[in-house]
């Protein structure tokens, strides 16, 4: 079996539970698959479906319980295919419907689950409806789908108030400039758009646009998709009066715009985009086989986080105040005693997450070169000890870091255009993945990648690391193994305490055979007594290959774990 292609040999088809009943959603392991960037089947230096069925395999044999793939669908491409000018269609860059259904197919053959994004707050002005809406007038049908409004000032000049998009610039374009002749004088016309021009936010409050994505959810779900991962979740409402923010937002390149959360913010986690889940989880739970909605929610507190997770509403949201820490053991212990606790409130399991494609990828946030590997490998160990789900970012398990010196001419990201060169934007983290030490794209694609690959990442491509006993590909395939094949009975469930540890440490138990203890410090430092008291270390960050280690554990009779590394102690299920 060569390094693209491990995993199961014998297809297996997707159960509803787990072996113990045990709903799969609550602690899987998922692996996001960002198209455009994971494998070219053509030479058009493009990532496709086509490519991605064909590397299934791969990302069967890293251990993990299935994919999500962000958007596919046809669009102008503006914003990566968050511009969606046909939910119900594959653009032609990516593939087909008939691509798509092998993709999935093969998935579940493979015994791994299918997430696929849902863009819901936007469309694209490629949309049908929005062409319709410029052609109609003020107050029409087709306008009252998306959110537009008469300017201010003379003639309506200005922009209906002062909101910036998260890209950079107003929020507000003019389709229609002031027309004195009619009837009481036609101030100029706006829409808006939270986002790129090309992307008009949707009203919500318009029942059509409500039962057009009703008609969208079952159109994926009856072609058989698990779920669905919901674009800016977190949005979709806005105040009815549409009031001035007393400051305005500005685009600085973080994802998460929002300072602010429930009905004092006019347009980010309002309270009543909780109806709109509601009314799709009846949806939902009318389809077998476990479906799940899956949230990008950036919110101001882990409280308003579990809202999204009560019982008729969302299963997952991804626990964005995790990814945000630094590296340093008080920011994770308080972050995850937070989650924790709020998430309990609601019956709900976390999602964890260290890095995804708006993102900075954490080997660099975490300081880069040897040190920022050493403790990606660390956070991986912890990600993966704590209870709940866990998604993984492609590329990530190869260690790769942030491009950060792609040349200007390449850069794709709206916000570097709308912020005229002060934000780079998020093209650094969705630079195509190199399977190959060598070749025009490192194995990606038999033509030139839409990013250029750095040099250096030739060293770290799936086929070099597939050797290497050691490497940050071995390290994942270990931990995701043992996660799901040796220690599930020991972290299939909620229980957790943390273990007094040194200052720099943090030590945490699940149950009495299980263990995790995490260095954040650049020194080695003595390992708490109670967690080695878990059973021999079965996993280390900074091992050798071997994922079962004899006794002593870390770095001899001391009993010390290395700089920037993590440790599993556990007593093997029978």
């Amino acid at each position: 079996m060569d390094a693209f292609s491990q995993g199961p040999e014998e297809p297996s088809a997707v159960e509803n539970h787990d072996g113990d009943g045990r709903e799969w959603w609550r602690d899987a392991v998922m692996y996001q698959v960002y198209v455009r960037s994971f494998a070219d089947s053509n030479g058009d230096g493009v990532g496709d479906l086509p490519g991605v069925a064909s590397r299934l395999g791969y990302i069967a044999g890293l251990g993990v319980d299935g994919i999500w793939l962000n958007p596919f669908y046809k669009s102008p491409q503006q914003d990566g295919g968050y511009d969606v000018a046909d939910y119900f269609e594959v653009d032609p860059l990516f593939g087909t419907l008939a691509d798509f259904d092998a993709l999935l197919g093969r998935a579940h053959a493979l015994g791994m689950r299918v997430l696929v994004d849902l863009v819901p707050n936007h469309t694209s002005s490629h949309h049908e409806w929005f062409r319709a809406a410029l052609e109609s007038p003020p107050g029409s049908r087709e306008r009252d789908r998306y959110i537009f409004r008469s300017g201010r000032g003379p003639g309506g000049a200005e922009p209906p108030n002062n909101w910036q998009s998260v890209f950079g610039g107003p929020a507000w374009s003019k389709v229609s400039d002031a027309d004195p002749q009619a009837a009481g004088g036609v101030p100029a016309q706006w829409y808006l758009h939270l986002f790129a021009p090309g992307q008009p936010d949707l009203n919500w409050e318009c029942e059509e646009v409500r039962l057009y994505f009703d008609e969208v959810l079952r159109f994926w779900l009856e072609r058989g998709v698990d779920g669905f991962r919901i674009d800016v979740a977190h949005g979709m409402i806005k105040h009815e009066d549409l009031p001035d923010l007393d400051v305005p937002e500005e685009a600085t390149g973080d994802p998460d715009p929002s300072g602010m959360s429930g009905d004092g913010h006019p347009y980010w986690d309002r309270d009543q985009v909780h109806d709109i889940y509601r009314r799709w989880r009846k949806i939902l739970d009318s389809y077998p086989g476990e479906r799940v909605f899956l949230a990008e929610a950036w919110v101001k507190t882990p409280a308003r986080l579990a809202r999204y997770l009560r019982p008729d509403e969302l299963h997952m949201a991804f626990n964005f105040d995790f990814l945000k820490c630094d590296w340093n053991a008080s920011d994770f212990t308080r972050t995850i005693t937070s989650t924790l606790s709020n998430l309990a409130e609601v019956g709900a399991a976390p999602t964890w997450v260290l890095s995804n494609h708006d993102v900075v990828r954490h080997v660099t946030r975490y300081g880069g070169g040897p040190a920022g590997l050493s403790r990606a490998r660390a956070a991986l160990l912890l990600m993966l000890a704590l209870p709940g789900s866990a998604f993984v970012y492609q590329g990530e398990e190869l260690g790769l870091p942030e491009v950060t010196d792609l040349p200007e001419d390449v850069l794709q990201d709206p916000t570097f255009v709308r912020t005229e060169g002060r934000v780079r934007g998020r093209d650094g983290c969705r630079v195509p993945i190199p399977w190959e030490p060598s070749g025009p794209g490192l194995g990606f694609s038999t033509g030139a990648p839409w990013l250029p690959q750095p040099a250096s990442w030739s060293e770290l491509s799936v086929s070099q690391q597939s050797r290497e006993a050691n490497s940050t590909l071995a390290l994942y395939r270990r931990a995701c193994d043992l996660r799901r094949n040796h220690l599930r009975p020991l972290l299939a469930g909620p229980d957790f305490s943390w273990v007094d540890a040194a200052q720099g440490l943090l030590a945490f138990k699940r149950g009495d055979d299980f263990s995790c203890v995490v260095n954040c410090s650049d020194s080695p430092a003595e390992l708490p007594a109670a967690a080695t008291a878990a059973g021999p270390v079965v996993l280390s960050s900074a091992s050798p290959a071997s994922s079962l280690l004899p006794e002593p554990a870390a770095s001899g009779a001391n009993r010390l774990i290395p700089a920037n590394s993590a440790l599993w102690f556990a007593r093997m299920p029978s």
